[in-house]
Formats: C-alpha cells, sequence, structure tokens
C-alpha cells in the first residue's frame, strides 16, 4: 500500500492512522486462499506484500517458511512483530517497511504472496508495476499468488475505503502482467466466494479475483 494520501499525507501517515485507531483491525487468521493454495507448497523463502498486522506472514512461518513482511504502516509491523513473538516464529519472519512505490524488498523468493494490495481514493498506489515487481521477485520453480477485492466489502464506507478505483478482474490482473506463457504456468485464475468478516465483526460473502501462476523451472525476469 502506496503512493501519496490526503492535503500532502505520506502513504505511511494514511495507513498509520487507519490502523492506529484501535487496538487490532484484522481478525488475525490467515487469508483463507493463502491457506488453501499454499498449504501443499514446500516450505522455503516467502514475500508477504501488504501484510498487514501480520496474519498471514505468521501462518506461513508456521509451516517452516521463511517470510519476508511486507508494509508501508509502522503501526500494522509493530503488531505484527508482537504477534510473531507470541506465536514463537519471531526468528523466521523479517519486517520490513515499504512505501512500494518508491522502494521494493531485495532478493528472490520461493512464494511471493500479495492480498488486497489496493487503496482507496486519495491514495496512489502503482499497482499494476507492483504486481510486476512482485512477479520478478519469483524464483524459478516458485509461485506468484495475486488475491484482490472483485468488489469492496460492505463496511468499506464505515473505515474510510468507500472511494476506490474500479476493481480489475483476474483476468484483468493477468493481463497486466504481461507475463509469457513460455516462462509462467497458470495454476488458478478466477473469481471466488468466501465468507468474511469485518474490522467490527459483520459478516459478508466476498467475492475475490484470484491470479496463482508458477515460474518456470529454469526461467527468470529482471527487474
Amino acid at each position: 500500500m502506496s503512493g501519496d494520501g490526503m492535503d500532502g499525507a505520506s502513504a505511511g501517515e494514511f495507513w498509520d492512522d487507519f490502523y492506529g485507531a484501535g487496538d487490532r483491525v484484522w481478525s488475525g487468521e490467515p487469508n483463507a486462499v493463502l491457506v488453501r493454495e499454499a498449504a501443499d507448497l514446500a516450505p522455503g523463502s516467502a514475500l508477504d506484500l501488504g501484510c498487514g498486522e501480520g496474519a498471514d506472514a505468521i501462518w506461513l512461518a508456521r509451516q517452516g517458511w521463511r517470510v519476508t513482511a511486507v508494509d508501508v504502516s509502522g503501526i500494522a509491523l509493530e503488531r505484527g512483530a508482537e504477534q510473531a513473538r507470541r506465536a514463537g516464529v519471531a526468528d523466521r519472519i523479517d519486517w520490513q517497511r515499504h512505501d512500494l512505490a518508491e522502494s521494493f524488498p531485495e532478493g528472490v523468493f520461493d512464494l511471493v504472496s500479495t492480498h488486497f494490495l489496493h487503496a482507496p481514493s486519495p491514495v496512489e498506489l502503482p499497482r499494476e508495476r507492483i504486481l510486476r515487481d512482485a512477479a520478478a521477485a519469483v524464483s524459478p520453480g516458485g509461485v506468484l499468488l495475486v488475491v484482490g477485492h472483485a468488489g469492496p466489502p460492505p463496511w468499506a464506507a464505515d473505515h474510510g475505503h468507500d472511494d476506490h478505483p474500479p476493481l480489475p478482474t483476474s483476468a484483468e490482473v493477468l493481463g497486466s502482467l504481461g507475463l509469457s506463457e513460455e516462462e509462467w504456468e497458470p495454476l488458478v485464475t478466477g473469481e471466488y466466494r468466501r465468507d468474511a468478516t469485518g474490522p467490527d465483526g459483520q459478516r459478508a460473502v466476498l467475492e475475490d479475483a484470484v491470479v496463482e501462476l508458477r515460474r518456470r523451472p529454469g526461467r527468470s525476469l529482471s527487474r
């Protein structure tokens, strides 16, 4: 989550205000698509982009992954690091603060995962470029998992997220990546419904746009 916020505030300030409004924003449970798609992968190195309060990173670490967890909010990262300590996996997670519009973590990874890397207006987010950078960070034989909202959740307006730019379909995300089928094997492309709980305990059925690709062994891209 990156870019300039309202009245000249930085993305970090915007998201720190968002996370600082309460003791916890999200449920603390990992995203369902990550659990479904990564459960059978052999643990290695993982990059969690837009990690928020760290539930996905902690789940991956518990499965044996070495995780680099990235967010623009220092408050979210502090909460994630504390939860990782309580879960006994602090030594398996490297928490890094990045405004992804300005910087990107170094290295290549066996799994690059990003969930709901969206930003409400007026925060600017070069999402397509960030996702191309994410693809470039996948090691040969590794997996890229991109999950986004196919439509805004019903509680978005209550938390200042009521003015999203148009949300792309999974096919549009795949097309924007511009990846060659000679280099990448599609694993999942489609829209999926799931039960969800909002920040204030609201229940809803949401639809996610999911793209999962495997980089063919021996193939790599430069950033």
